[in-house]
């Protein structure tokens, strides 16, 4: 049973994939594909014709999108299930992962972190209206997450879910900027849901190593 995930390694979804194989259990070979190269290579684009990533592929069968990545995961592998059964739960399971890609990913990933973090970090030119623009934004997007973060110790019940696993990913990368993690502790609720999550053993060994900063 061949299993190969194809990813960017700073890629925020390439982790979120890592994250779900890594607590399913499943071992699987990396390719590394660089989404922000002019000329991917047409092996990739025979199985993403969007040249984004991550792309998962297990033995004849292809999928990407994030999401659909994850679900697959959950319900073809054995392993401790990541999909809540209650309806309730599983609603607000999905809710949280809509809000992570629909609010969530922009301000947080391609404003704060990419233009306060990632860009200096390999030399090249951020623009800090970009940090400021995304700091604005995220207030409303953490005020949201932490309406819905409830008292248990994982988001949607007392086990790791997919909501879980495509939140911690947001928040590992957001609150790398010291005046993004800051932000975070005006909202209790989901600052105690990111201390334990960034524990998790699986959460640390997915965790990408960013280069050190540019000189």
């Amino acid at each position: 049973m061949q299993v190969e995930l194809h990813g960017y390694e700073y890629s925020v979804y390439s982790w979120i994939a890592r994250l779900a194989l890594r607590e399913k259990g499943v071992e699987h070979a990396w390719n590394e594909i660089n989404p922000f190269e002019e000329n991917l290579p047409a092996n990739y684009l025979r199985l993403n014709p969007f040249k984004r990533v991550p792309t998962l592929v297990h033995n004849d069968f292809v999928v990407y999108e994030t999401n659909a990545i994850t679900r697959y995961v959950d319900e073809a592998f054995d392993g401790p299930l990541l999909q809540r059964t209650l309806p309730v739960e599983r609603a607000r399971c999905h809710q949280i992962m809509s809000v992570v890609d629909s609010y969530a990913y922009w301000p947080l990933i391609r404003q704060v972190f990419s233009h306060g973090v990632f860009r200096s970090r390999l030399g090249r030119p951020a623009q800090t209206t970009e940090v400021r623009q995304g700091l604005d934004a995220a207030p409303r997007v953490l005020a949201a997450l932490e309406k819905l973060t409830g008292s248990s110790q994982f988001l949607c019940g007392n086990e790791m879910s997919l909501a879980d696993i495509h939140l911690a990913p947001m928040l590992g990368y957001f609150t790398l900027l010291p005046e993004a993690n800051a932000l975070l502790d005006g909202y209790p609720r989901l600052r105690s849901w990111w201390s334990a999550m960034s524990r998790q053993s699986s959460v640390q060994a997915t965790m990408p190593q960013l280069p050190n900063a540019a000189s």
